[in-house]
C-alpha cells in the first residue's frame, strides 16, 4: 500500500496494490496494523448505496470524532473532506478526490474533519470504516454548499436533513 499525503495535513490517499489477470483483480482493502500506525482503531463498517447526483454530506461526529477510511467498491464519487479542527491553519479548506471502483484508492480522512461525497456515476457502492460507532446524540452536519465546495454535480439531489443543515459559519461557533 503507499499512502500519498493531500493537499491538507492529515488527509492520505491510499492506494493498495492491485493484482490483476485475466480473472479480474485482487487487493487488501484494509491493514489493521498499518492503521494502528495512523493510530487508527476502526470499530464499524457502513456501505451506502447512492445514485448519480446525489450528494451527502457535509458530516462529523462532535465527540469523540470519527476517522474514516472510504473506498468506492463500484461506481466513481467524488470524495470531499472539510477541516474542522480548532486552530488548524487550514481550518474551513475542503479538499476533493475521486473514488472509484476501478482504481480502488481509498481516502484517510483523520478525526476533526467533516465528509461528504456526491456521485458521477449512474450508481455507487460507498464503503467505510469509521473510528467510532455511530452516535445520534454527537452526528452533526453543515450544508454542503457552505464552504465553496466545487461540486460536480449541477442539481445535486440531497436529502431534506442535509438541505436544512445550518452553514459552516453556523455549525461551528
Amino acid at each position: 500500500m503507499e499512502f500519498e499525503k493531500l493537499s491538507i495535513d492529515g488527509l492520505l490517499l491510499v492506494k493498495p496494490t492491485v493484482y490483476r489477470d485475466a480473472r479480474g483483480f485482487f487487493l487488501e482493502s484494509f491493514r489493521k496494523d498499518l492503521c494502528e500506525e495512523l493510530g487508527v482503531d476502526f470499530v464499524q463498517d457502513n456501505h451506502s448505496f447512492s445514485k448519480k447526483g446525489v450528494v451527502r454530506g457535509m458530516h462529523y461526529q462532535s465527540s469523540p470524532g470519527q476517522a474514516k477510511l472510504v473506498r468506492v467498491a463500484a461506481g466513481r464519487i467524488y470524495d470531499v473532506a472539510v477541516d474542522i479542527r480548532e486552530g488548524s491553519p487550514t481550518f474551513g479548506t475542503w479538499c476533493g478526490v475521486y473514488l472509484d471502483g476501478e482504481s480502488c484508492h481509498q481516502l484517510f480522512i483523520p478525526n476533526g474533519f467533516a465528509h461528504g461525497f456526491c456521485v458521477v456515476s449512474e450508481t455507487a457502492h460507498v464503503l467505510y470504516k469509521v473510528s467510532s460507532a455511530f452516535d445520534l446524540e454527537t452526528e452533526c452536519g453543515f450544508h454542503y454548499d457552505s464552504v465553496g465546495i466545487d461540486w460536480p454535480v449541477d442539481d445535486p439531489i440531497v436529502s431534506e436533513r442535509d438541505k436544512l443543515a445550518p452553514r459552516f459559519e453556523q455549525a461551528l461557533v
